[in-house]
């Protein structure tokens, strides 16, 4: 008895001695998380998992792929082929969190298991009123009814099996309403190749795809999306494809009970599949060997797709082939084959744009043998409005080659700024600042986008040239106007006049800036034509644009910035400073 009472009084002791838990107190959090893992472990060895579910101890949170003390990182536990496959198709059904999204499983095909809970109210002539548990049996004990069996009795129908039961005793006068209060946490196994197998707590009627998700999902290059088994006392009850589910929504309905086992099966025939499909994912096969039909079904290639690269091991040895799309179809594939589906073929048909003074539609489609003089005769045009005889045309292939052109040119600049010798500190000064100001230049430099012009007419005589894809062919306005640009005071627009020198309509927009290059004056042709010099005249529809002169008292590397200024100008009929 002395050593009872010592005994409980070391027990409060040691309860009062306890630090305060508080959630400012990371110490103290830790603490109490240690201790709480001590006594779930502890909790394992002393109990049944059968007991730990039915106390509703198992855990359904999701840890966040945390490892705990003593576990393994599931990475070198399942080390990788070494191969670069995309990811297999479904494998986005176990990207959510879906698993901590618990459900009560009190659905109305959820079967009534060993040790749910039942509340039952009977009121009029007779009252009762309990919460009944379902035995070892599978039935239920109410007083003055005796027994009732209710296993496997759907929740739907538990209602009307127990009222019409109660009502062979209680034949009139009493009322009954019945009513599924909780469902029995299962224990389920989950074996083959998922990423972490063993042992999982959930509802009867939870779907297989909770549980797959609690065990970490279908591991990628070893399990099968297409055949896994509920196996149940040693039998395969049920067999489930998840591209049935991932194509038509369609999934077997389950009710689990306690020990059965969910087993994914080796991974079938993978075949990879790339190029113009709307799903390039890497495919599972039931069969060892399938046709291109069957593959085409999931992978669903564009519109576009003519030809289909089939690449892979036989017999003989490695082999690949290039098939036209309707002769893949009846192609057979094997496991390990990678397939591209390709846009091969040229098409007839150009695209074209015009664009500026026309009439009718702005967009034209012509074979691709079409020159410039066989479309321009089906434009309508006003010859009062209309400069015809200074068509251009804007070229993508042209621009993307000026934009090139002008990266290479940038390119230059800046290794003979950066490569410069230095004979000494004041020298290296200078340098340092003349870097820093071309890394300017050239960083506004390569925001420039160029035109394309191409330029078709001269004289009034049009080229008769092949057109391009997504040519633009532009008819300029005929205008009195003369746009003046770049290096000057009051960049505007003036009237023409025929009289008027280069010097004159420089001077009516204000004049040359302190940093004008006067001597080289650029003026845009209304045909897209450049020329430079001061004697040049200027015609109805010009453009002037006047350069920056760069100071050669700060800058050792004049010459390729000038040239590139006016590169720029001719390009894309703009002004760098």
């Amino acid at each position: 008895m002395e050593k009872l009472f010592l005994k409980h009084v070391f027990f409060f002791l040691s309860i009062i001695s306890i630090p305060a838990y508080s959630a400012n107190n990371p110490l103290a959090i830790q603490k109490k998380t240690d201790s709480m893992t001590q006594s779930l472990a502890a909790s394992d060895i002393k109990s049944t998992p059968n007991e730990k579910l039915q106390t509703d101890s198992y855990i359904t949170k999701n840890r966040n792929n945390i490892l705990l003390p003593g576990e393994i990182d599931i990475k070198q536990l399942l080390p990788s082929s070494g191969e670069r496959y995309p990811p297999p198709y479904g494998a986005n059904l176990f990207a959510g969190g879906y698993e901590t999204e618990r459900v009560d499983g009190l659905n109305d095909n959820y079967l009534i298991a060993i040790g749910d809970k039942i509340n039952i109210w009977l009121w009029g002539a007779v009252t009762f009123s309990d919460v009944v548990t379902v035995d070892n049996q599978g039935n239920i004990f109410i007083p003055e009814i005796g027994p009732i069996k209710v296993q496997n009795v759907p929740a739907s129908k538990i209602n009307d099996l127990v009222t019409k039961k109660i009502k062979q005793t209680y034949i009139n006068d009493v009322n009954v309403y019945v009513n599924l209060l909780t469902a029995t946490p299962v224990s389920i196994y989950l074996s083959g190749p998922v990423i972490r197998p063993g042992q999982y707590a959930g509802m009867a009627s939870d779907s297989i795809l909770y549980y797959l998700k609690r065990a970490g999902g279908i591991d990628a290059e070893r399990g099968s999306y297409r055949e896994i088994q509920v196996i149940r006392n040693g039998k395969t009850i049920k067999t489930i494809d998840l591209y049935d589910f991932i194509q038509n929504g369609f999934i077997p309905n389950v009710n689990f009970k306690d020990g059965d086992v969910i087993l994914v099966t080796p991974q079938k025939a993978a075949i990879t599949v790339a190029g113009g499909v709307r799903n390039p994912f890497r495919f599972e096969l039931k069969k060892t060997i399938s046709n291109g039909s069957q593959l085409t079904q999931y992978s669903r290639p564009l519109a576009k797709v003519s030809h289909v690269a089939v690449i892979g091991n036989r017999n003989s040895g490695p082999f690949s082939r290039y098939l036209t799309y309707n002769d893949f179809q009846t192609f057979e594939l094997k496991d390990g084959d990678k397939i591209l589906f390709n846009d091969d073929i040229q098409a007839q048909v150009l695209d074209v744009q015009i664009s500026g003074s026309y009439l009718g539609p702005s967009y034209f489609t012509v074979s691709k043998t079409t020159r410039l003089h066989d479309l321009l005769v089906n434009v309508p045009i006003e010859t009062e409005l209309a400069d015809n005889s200074s068509i251009y045309i804007l070229r993508k292939s042209v621009a993307e080659r000026q934009k090139q052109l002008l990266n290479d040119s940038l390119d230059r600049l800046e290794r003979s700024v950066f490569t410069a010798p230095a004979s000494s500190d004041g020298a290296a000064s200078i340098r340092a600042k003349e870097a820093e100001m071309v890394m300017l230049f050239t960083e506004k430099a390569r925001k420039v986008e160029p035109l394309g012009k191409v330029v078709v007419s001269d004289n009034g005589k049009i080229a008769n040239i092949l057109l391009e894809q997504g040519d633009q062919i532009v008819i300029p306005q005929k205008t009195d106007l003369i746009q003046i640009a770049g290096e000057v005071l009051m960049p505007q627009a003036v009237v023409f006049n025929k009289n008027a020198t280069l010097d004159d309509y420089v001077a009516w927009a204000g004049g040359f800036t302190e940093r004008a290059e006067d001597q080289r004056i650029a003026i845009v042709r209304a045909n897209g034509l450049v020329e430079f010099g001061n004697d040049k005249k200027v015609r109805q529809g010009d453009q002037i644009l006047v350069l920056p002169r760069v100071d050669s008292k700060t800058m050792q590397s004049i010459k390729d910035i000038t040239q590139i200024i006016y590169q720029i100008a001719v390009a894309a009929n703009v002004v760098i400073k």
